[in-house]
């Protein structure tokens, strides 16, 4: 197959049109990646309400955040390559218009059931739009410096979205009801609809074909994993269903490399990682995700179970971190030339395991100033600094034909980093809380502990992929 044929003719409206204003376009693709993060994250504070209203047992009201989180990393490589297929524009505008009817009928549900297949819809829509974000900033944004800017606010949405999205949940919960979580996404996802097909030209098509094989095997395999890993933690390993769904997640994952390496469209097309840097900067946005949800997941527990704070309360206390990441960003695009990323990702990943260790010292009596705001604030400090060079370095050198598999991958890893990461934390953590040791309160920040002590190992490891960078970024 020629270069030329993998191309397709842009279409006389797209070619003739004058270009779009860049900054209403980058507008609307930041918000839309922002309310597609921050839904893994803005139910959390509302769980004990939702489980009161809807009746949730205490194993199934983590569903609320896996099943989306699951379906949308499951997902997000053949949402990749859907956008290669019909259009990147298309798949956008398909993907938001999904999402938007998904959280208008999650908004609507009446029962557990129903509340739970919302959030798998979410996840779908989420998967068609979020690799599509990628692809069209690097279309749009041709220019190297105004490219990199791009990519950094990118990042910036992507890592804080986490925890503005408890803020926003905690304020929504608090004053209206955790259904607001919901229906706020409606009217932003109907004006990035409209918006979308009046401004956001449509990059060139290029022929491909939908791995359905890779899809399934993938999205099964993860799913597998995360499924044993979270029944690990009430059923422990020595159970058949644990060590069947274990067993079956590494085999399907196997098939799916297998299935990679054969087929000739891949989901992942094997030549993405064949650059030394964005190799190690796809290692690192699946490994940064898995401390980061750690921090979130658990902290939000501690903060309303054991230090008291109600919902409001609890999404004001990971303002500074949100603020930190933001700050960070705007200061990337000056700070990535002059450096290079390997001293800002060793800066940030060193920083976040400091923040992750301080987090071990936690006690049933520890305050937010004097225990939670400090690691908060090297958390914040440290994924700004390490995760903004991130997207930079995978998507600035990335061949424009694989820029749809390239976002796919990197929002698959972080994804799917943040879902299994979390499963196996919340392991460590019911492995931990087996054993009494004093009060209920206390097991529990044991079993907290133990969680932060892995996830600084996991940081620590981010670490060691950091030294792998190079000291200059190329041209």
């Amino acid at each position: 197959m020629t270069e030329r044929t993998l191309r397709a003719e842009p279409r006389p409206e797209t070619a003739g049109a004058p270009p779009p204003p860049h900054r209403l376009v980058l507008l609307i693709i930041l918000t839309c990646q922002l309310m597609l993060i921050l839904d893994a994250t803005v139910m959390n504070v509302a769980l004990p309400r939702i489980q009161s209203e809807l009746g949730f047992t205490d194993t199934g009201l983590s569903w609320v955040m896996t099943a989306y989180s699951l379906v949308f990393g499951g997902l997000l490589l053949l949402g990749g390559r859907a956008g290669d297929l019909f259009g990147r524009r298309r798949t956008f505008v398909v993907g938001t218009a999904v999402f938007t009817a998904a959280s208008l009928l999650g908004g609507l549900a009446g029962s557990a059931e129903l509340l739970i297949a919302a959030r798998v819809a979410q996840g779908v829509g989420a998967a068609l739009a979020g690799p599509s974000t990628l692809a069209l900033i690097t279309s749009t944004f041709t220019e190297a410096k105004a490219r990199v800017r791009a990519l950094a606010l990118f990042s910036a949405m992507s890592s804080s979205g986490f925890a503005i999205g408890l803020l926003l949940g905690g304020l929504l919960t608090e004053w209206i009801s955790w259904r607001a979580a919901l229906y706020i996404n409606v009217p932003f996802g109907l004006a990035i609809v409209l918006l979308t097909s009046r401004y956001v030209a449509d990059p060139p098509r290029r022929r491909a074909r939908l791995d359905l094989p890779g899809a399934f095997t993938g999205t099964l395999g993860v799913g597998s994993l995360v499924f044993a890993f979270t029944h690990a933690a009430s059923h422990g390993w020595g159970d058949t269903i644990t060590l069947g769904s274990l067993a079956a997640g590494l085999a399907l994952l196997a098939a799916f490399v297998t299935i990679e390496t054969r087929v000739r469209e891949p989901l992942i097309p094997l030549r993405l990682f064949a650059e030394r840097d964005r190799a190690a900067a796809y290692v690192n946005f699946f490994l940064g995700p898995m401390a980061m949800m750690s921090m979130f997941f658990f902290l939000t527990q501690f903060l309303q179970d054991i230090a008291g704070f109600a919902a409001l309360e609890t999404g004001f206390a990971f303002l500074p971190m949100a603020v930190c990441m933001f700050l960070l960003s705007r200061l990337i695009p000056k700070l990535l030339p002059r450096f290079g990323p390997k001293p800002l990702a060793l800066t940030g990943t060193a920083l976040m395991t400091g923040g992750v260790v301080w987090l071990t010292t936690l006690t049933t009596d520890s305050g937010y100033f004097s225990h939670l705001l400090g690691p908060m604030l090297l958390m914040g400090v440290g994924a700004g600094l390490a995760f903004s060079p991130l997207s930079v370095i995978i998507m600035a050198t990335v061949p424009t034909d694989d820029a749809g598999a390239a976002g796919g991958a990197l929002q698959t890893l972080q994804q799917v980093g943040a879902t299994l990461g979390l499963a196996i934390l919340i392991t460590v953590f019911g492995a931990a809380t087996r054993t009494p040791s004093g009060s209920p309160a206390e097991t529990t920040v044991a079993g907290m502990t133990a969680a932060f002590t892995a996830a600084a190992v996991v940081t620590a490891v981010s670490f060691l992929v950091a030294l792998t960078f190079r000291r200059r970024p190329r041209a």
